[in-house]
């Protein structure tokens, strides 16, 4: 049978296929049978910079429905309950487990990153979740937040850092090459931003959590093909990776590993293990030895003139609507 074994972020893993930070990491028995079912590593629920933001002076409870603040009595777990949880999963499953940290800016907070690591944490992975919205903020100042992050974690631990990215820069591959020379062991594409919807008759605004579909995976493969060979840093893809073709399809472009959450939340943690079995069956069929011997073979330095196939292949989906 094909060999599943992967290196992602320096460790090793017995299948590329690990679950995406998700409510299912709260439970020990769901994460125990996600490991049973062939997860390679299991990334837990973020924390949020907010649980460790000091309350205003005379502000109790919590926010409200109609506050814009999110306050920390609202979240589900505080920083102490993470880490029990963590320590929990650790002693639950036998693959590895990579701590969450949901950030939009350089903090204090950072300095929570040496506790993870003390209470076991394989790697961190670092959702960071930045709205760019003063008109006065040029791209140079958002990417130096970026850049401040990753270079104050560094300092802290020597953990394995997992920078969870999102798509809306300039110059994504530039920068995506500058994280990799500044020391980020991988690259996560990409983090979904949730958008605020518009409630028309009263007249305010929404928010809901919509899984994602198996479209979106595109994305990620697109920017893996072109980073793939390109930096060292470990490749991996999340957002919209539901079925065992969205696998090979990210492993393909390059990715190390391919990231499962709301394929899980929408069918049961049991798919995972039908998603393994379906990738070894796959591999076996088509005379494939191993994930190794189909990582990047459709990456962009697969082909001779990379630039003009994919121009090429733009101009002919639009011209051929019609």
């Amino acid at each position: 049978m094909a060999s599943l074994d992967t290196e992602y972020l320096g460790l090793s893993l017995e299948s590329p296929l690990v679950v995406a930070a998700s409510p299912l990491l709260r439970d020990a028995d769901t994460a125990r049978h996600l490991a049973d079912g062939g997860a390679g590593a299991l990334v837990m629920f973020s924390l949020f910079e907010e649980q460790f933001a000091p309350r205003p002076p005379g502000r109790t409870g919590n926010g409200g429905g109609g506050s814009a603040r999110v306050e920390p009595d609202e979240f589900l777990i505080r920083p102490h309950g993470y880490i029990e949880q963590l320590q929990r999963l650790k002693e639950t499953v036998d693959v590895p487990v990579i701590a969450s940290l949901n950030i939009s800016r350089a903090g204090s907070w950072l300095g929570y990153a040496s506790n993870l690591e003390r209470a076991g944490a394989d790697a961190l992975e670092i959702n960071i979740y930045h709205v760019a919205s003063p008109a006065e903020a040029s791209s140079e100042s958002v990417e130096e937040t970026y850049l401040e992050i990753l270079r104050e974690l560094k300092s802290c631990v020597s953990l394995p850092i997992a920078l969870k990215l999102t798509p809306y820069f300039t110059s994504f591959l530039s920068l995506a090459m500058e994280f990799d020379r500044q020391g980020a062991d991988g690259l996560v594409l990409f983090n979904r931003f949730y958008q605020p919807d518009i409630d028309i008759e009263n007249l305010r605004l929404t928010s809901d959590l919509q899984l994602s579909t198996s479209g979106e995976s595109r994305l990620a493969q697109r920017w893996i093909a072109m980073l793939k060979g390109r930096v060292a840093a470990s490749l991996a893809a999340t957002g919209g990776v539901h079925t065992t073709e969205d696998v090979i399809k990210v492993l393909m472009a390059g990715a190390d590993v391919a990231m499962l959450c709301s394929v899980l939340l929408k069918h049961g943690v049991e798919r995972l293990a039908s998603i393994k079995t379906e990738l070894e069956q796959w591999l076996d069929s088509h005379g494939y030895p191993s994930v190794d011997a189909v990582r990047g073979i459709m990456s962009e330095g697969s082909f001779p003139d990379p630039e003009r196939v994919e121009r090429a292949g733009y101009a002919k989906v639009i011209n051929r609507y019609w």
